[in-house]
């Protein structure tokens, strides 16, 4: 299950970053890719990227006030992403537990983004997540 869960975090990331990329919806790219390419995006995938973009306006403004130093647009795109995906689980996932959504957010961007990233992310999302009864 473990394995199933990162990959669906790895294929979410994926059609989130193309989605903001393209100025797409994200459900429009989930469709796309998987009529083009014939992938079965199992639900997971769709769990999070349904997840991610209904509640990205609450999200963002989440990381927006607790990134210290940082604005959203200053982000590496990659890094914003897999917050977005990290805070979702973080936040509204209670299937999946705390410490799991934050080093899975790490382990994305230790493989997809810059050396600092893993540091900043592991940050940000430890400040939510020390926050999180308060931010009911």
């Amino acid at each position: 299950m473990k394995r199933t869960r990162s990959k669906a975090r790895q294929r979410a990331l994926e059609v989130l970053f193309e989605a903001q990329q393209r100025g797409t919806p994200a459900e429009e790219v989930l469709t796309n890719r998987a009529e083009k390419s014939q992938i079965e995006f199992n639900d997971y995938v769709r769990a999070l990227v349904r997840g991610v973009t209904e509640r990205q306006d609450e999200i963002d403004e989440l990381l927006a006030t607790y990134a210290r130093g940082w604005t959203l647009d200053r982000m590496p795109p990659v890094d914003l992403v897999v917050l977005r995906i990290g805070a979702w689980e973080l936040l509204h996932n209670e299937e999946i537990p705390d410490e799991v959504a934050v080093n899975e957010a790490v382990a994305l961007v230790k493989e997809f983004s810059t050396d600092e990233s893993p540091r900043f992310v592991h940050g940000l999302l430890g400040r939510l997540q020390k926050l999180k009864p308060s931010l009911g």
